[in-house]
């Protein structure tokens, strides 16, 4: 059982981390000027696509993060024997990983993008919650894609979105408590 948790955190750190890039980087002084908008400040039936605060920084932002995450993760499993045995299913020791992540960091950061769309469409005011999906949305768009890259069962797939559906609300605290979110939820 605790294998499969950790394997969960391990599996899905680049998207879990990458998830929270955007906002660290338009707390960056440099970066924060760079806020053109994913959708080019265009709209469909009379609302906009994505809204402002889905830009093209952040998603930058978070495929670079999938991506040292990865890089971080082939380093440990390829010098750490306990981390390149945690799955057969994928070889954390080949710098493909590190693609891998950046993958795993876009597929997150697209299901957000796509959740925004469906918010938008349907009146949801920008920054007011839409429960569950503005807690699952990376979950779902890291997860999706990663199927064609990872040979993982059903039950290692629910692992993974279980856990961190628990982790989101307590990153959504610290960022708060950092002063990096305007509330924690």
């Amino acid at each position: 059982m605790i294998e499969s948790l950790f394997f969960a955190l391990w599996f899905f750190w680049p998207a879990g981390s990458a998830n929270s890039a955007p906002i660290l980087a338009n707390n960056i002084p440099y970066l924060r000027k760079h806020n053109t908008p994913l959708d080019f400040g265009k709209s469909f039936r009379g609302k906009r696509i994505f809204g402002t605060h889905k830009t093209w920084r952040g998603l930058g932002a978070g495929v670079a993060n999938g991506a040292i995450i990865g890089f971080v993760q082939w380093l440990l499993a390829s010098n750490i024997a306990w981390f390149a045995d945690l799955t057969d299913k994928i070889d954390y020791t080949n710098p493909n990983v590190i693609i891998f992540g950046a993958v795993l960091g876009f597929g997150a950061l697209a299901g957000d993008a796509i959740k925004s769309f469906f918010k938008r469409q349907i009146g949801v005011p920008s920054g007011e919650s839409w429960f569950p999906f503005d807690q699952t949305d990376f979950i779902i768009g890291g997860l999706l894609i990663s199927i064609p890259f990872a040979n993982l069962n059903v039950s290692t797939y629910i692992t993974i979105f279980i856990v961190y559906a628990l982790l989101h609300p307590v990153a959504n605290i610290v960022g708060w408590l950092l002063h990096l979110k305007p509330r924690p939820f």
